[in-house]
């Protein structure tokens, strides 16, 4: 078992991790920013190194900073929770030559998946449905890309092959668009990416978003533990996440888990990663694989009761998968609500000293978050604060406790989205499940 291990991160995750770091017995390592002194998991760890001032840039981020904060305390692994590092091929490599075990992926494996090219292209070897697209990087040959997107049909979307969080993307609608989108993809992949390649896919006028939970360990182990309905999105930022997903039958939950599982078989996967599709018209379309923890990791633990981030560490240590795929069991239903420190209708970040926080409580209901009595809410970082969770036997339970857990909660102080979640619980739509990914974003329009 690892004896040690560094938290790369901070918040609600490094938290998290602290709290199965300790279950197992592992001592823990929290590095923090000089703006991050008093954060929960920092007063909780067994150490703590400060390794740069606010800017992430210069402490979260900097990688050179990090490896000092494990050699300097003997840590043996370094957990890098989610954001910052977590997807970053090199800082994995810089980790392992510097003869620490990274928890997570092998390097190359990130590597591969963070090029959604080699990552669509290693999908299709492997069986995973994927969006009908260019099958490749596209070239500087005009006519041979006006052919590929006739070939496809209007309308397509341009991509760059190193882009995410919904950045380095444009939906073209017509022919006379085409060759100028693909200049400014490629333009602004460059400068934002520092790789300008970019490739062409069906675009999807009214997907769902659902992603798939998978474990897999060193010994050529690999199981899935559902899907993840994550549709209700604000500028492809998840807002809400529930599990399993509306509307998915159990054949196809099989289907398409199992052909996840068997990719990370067959690529050589190692350590927990979700495989993330678009859904529309009752078909699965792969459009990338995130290679860490995710946010909503909580409830896909809620419906199996499986501690994903306990099995991070003891894969990370070299141990088999505790679990068989038999073993997997949906068990009624989840919801989790993203609390962010921000104005519920304006989106502002909201900063500030949290001068009252009373947690919600009841059957089922479970609170991830960092903040306190007296916490100051530092302006640098993400919004996210807490993530609120509910657990029943049936979607119509869940619901219902998520709404008596948000009329519960109390965060004074600074303002927060909890207001926006109340409204999305009364939504007809979202009742009924099922929403796509642009709801959310029309149904803030209209407001």
């Amino acid at each position: 078992m690892i004896e040690k291990v560094l938290i790369a991160n901070r918040g609600e995750i490094a938290l998290r991790i602290l709290r199965a770091c300790r279950e197992l017995g592992i001592k823990t390592v929290a590095v923090h920013s000089e703006a991050d002194r008093d954060l929960k998991h920092v007063r909780l760890a067994d150490e703590s190194v400060c390794i740069g001032p606010a800017s992430s840039t210069e402490s979260y981020l900097h990688i050179p900073a990090v490896i000092s904060a494990a050699e300097v305390t003997d840590a043996v692994a370094i957990h890098p929770g989610y954001g910052f590092l977590s997807e970053n091929a090199d800082f994995a490599e810089r980790v392992v030559e510097s003869g620490f075990i990274f928890i997570g992926p092998r390097p190359e494996t990130i590597r591969m998946m963070g090029d959604k090219v080699q990552a669509i292209k290693a999908m299709q070897k492997t069986g995973v449905p994927c969006v009908p697209g260019s099958d490749g990087p596209l070239g500087s040959d005009e006519e041979e890309n006006i052919r590929i997107a006739r070939q496809i049909g209007y309308p397509i979307i341009i991509k760059a092959a190193g882009g995410g969080g919904g950045r380095g993307m444009r939906v073209v609608h017509s022919e006379a668009a085409l060759l100028n989108a693909i200049s400014m993809t490629k333009a602004e992949a460059g400068s934002s990416f520092g790789n300008d390649m970019v490739y062409m896919e069906k675009f999807l006028d009214n997907p769902r978003h659902i992603e798939f939970q998978v474990l897999a360990d060193e010994h050529g182990h690999a199981i899935h533990l559902g899907e993840r309905d994550c549709s209700m999105q604000r500028r492809h930022q998840k807002v809400i996440e529930e599990a399993p997903a509306p509307g998915i039958t159990e054949k196809m939950r099989k289907k398409i888990g199992e052909r996840c599982a068997e990719a990370c078989r067959e690529i050589g996967y190692r350590g927990a990663g979700t495989f993330e599709f678009l859904y529309q018209d009752g078909e699965f379309y792969f459009i990338e694989m995130n290679t860490r923890v995710q946010v909503e990791h909580p409830v896909t633990e809620m419906i199996t009761s499986v501690d994903i981030v306990r099995e991070q560490l003891l894969i990370a240590s070299g141990e088999k998968l505790t679990y068989n795929q038999k073993d997997i069991e949906i068990r009624g239903h989840a919801i989790e609500c993203r609390i962010n420190a921000e104005d519920p209708e304006k989106f502002v970040p909201s900063a500030g000293t949290i001068t009252s926080y009373h947690a919600p409580g009841g059957p089922g209901i479970r609170v991830d978050t960092h903040i306190y009595n007296g916490y100051r809410v530092p302006p640098y970082y993400d919004s996210m604060i807490g993530k609120l969770i509910a657990h029943g036997n049936t979607r119509d339970i869940a619901l219902a406790r998520m709404r008596n857990a948000l009329n519960e909660i109390v965060v004074e102080g600074i303002k927060t989205n909890t207001q926006l979640h109340q409204e999305l619980l009364r939504d007809a739509a979202f009742r009924a499940g099922g929403t796509n990914i642009h709801y959310l974003e029309k149904l803030l329009s209209e407001r």
